[in-house]
């Protein structure tokens, strides 16, 4: 079973406006909740691509019933940790210019959930993939995901860490499957600046000889590199008219796991996960198969070593 953990999952309130005016009364054009987590949209992506995961992490209040609600709706399996304070809102605001994001704060996480968390992730076997993906809650110590990277490493389970805090140099020794940093997150992650494809294929060499099984490394309508110990390439994806940049990366890691669970072809899920950033970033909301289907034929790769 693919497990995805979101320890900060929220409710995402998505605005659509032609400007934005600070300090005065907006009127928006569209609006729509939906939710959100980094993780979470792994899972829906998932789903999407006809693929069952279960969702782990914490949730609570009106939010997070609504969040479960969601997911419940879309046939998302889940398995949270229940708090008493709100699941979080996330306000995301799109006009013909640019995006903007006002993310609440995570809520409070108990001693006793965090340990009820582990618990589970100590159930998980070689069998199983976990993802994990976004931020921490302030609450939650920052050294959680290296006890959960350590767990994985102790029970042979493969796992996928997407997360942009300086922490995932320390997931590293504990080698996971695949990381999927920007090449902005790289950036800031080895103190260097990543403007080529030249300079993203040397800065994720270092992440494969710091412990990483497989790199992608995504530069948004500039493609993408796949690097591991066998292979480099670089995807170039076609352009288009980009509706909304959220859930493009996490899209591109449910479309690389779900075309690898069924071939085991790093560069055919490599592809996959390609055509399926795109699709979502194409799109208003998270991609759907006959989206990633359709882009699929335009994603051009080429092998590199």
């Amino acid at each position: 079973m693919i497990y995805t953990c979101t320890l900060n999952p929220s409710i995402d309130y998505k605005i659509g406006a032609n400007e934005l005016h600070i300090g005065k009364l907006n009127r928006p054009e569209t609006t729509a909740f939906y939710p959100g987590g980094k993780g979470i949209n792994v899972s829906l992506v998932l789903k999407n691509l006809g693929i069952d995961s279960i969702a782990l992490g914490f949730v609570g209040g009106f939010t997070g019933e609504f969040l479960k609600d969601c997911l419940k709706k879309r046939g998302v399996l889940f398995d949270f940790i229940e708090h008493n304070e709100p699941t979080r809102i996330n306000v995301k605001i799109k006009t013909n210019l640019e995006e903007t994001e006002i993310n609440g704060n995570g809520v409070y996480i108990s001693k006793e959930a965090e340990d009820a968390f582990l618990l589970k992730i100590n159930s998980l076997t070689k069998n199983d993939y976990l993802i994990i993906s976004g931020s921490i809650p302030s609450s939650v110590s920052d050294h959680t995901y290296e006890e959960i990277a350590a767990i994985c490493k102790k029970r042979e389970v493969p796992f996928i860490a997407d997360i942009s805090e300086s922490s995932l140099l320390d997931l590293l020794k504990y080698r996971p499957f695949l990381i999927k940093p920007n090449q902005y997150e790289l950036g800031e992650l080895l103190g260097i600046e990543i403007h080529s494809k030249e300079e993203a294929i040397k800065a994720g060499k270092e992440l494969l000889g710091r412990g990483a099984e497989n790199v992608i490394v995504s530069m948004g309508g500039n493609g993408a590199i796949f690097i591991n110990h066998e292979i480099m390439a670089y995807a170039k994806v076609p352009k288009g008219d980009v509706r909304s940049s959220v859930g493009a990366g996490d899209s591109t890691v449910a479309g690389f796991l779900a075309s690898y669970l069924n071939n085991k072809d790093v560069i055919a899920a490599f592809r996959y996960g390609a055509a399926s950033g795109t699709a979502t970033a194409f799109s208003m909301d998270l991609c759907k198969q006959d989206e990633v289907e359709s882009i699929l034929p335009q994603i051009e790769i080429e092998i590199i070593h």
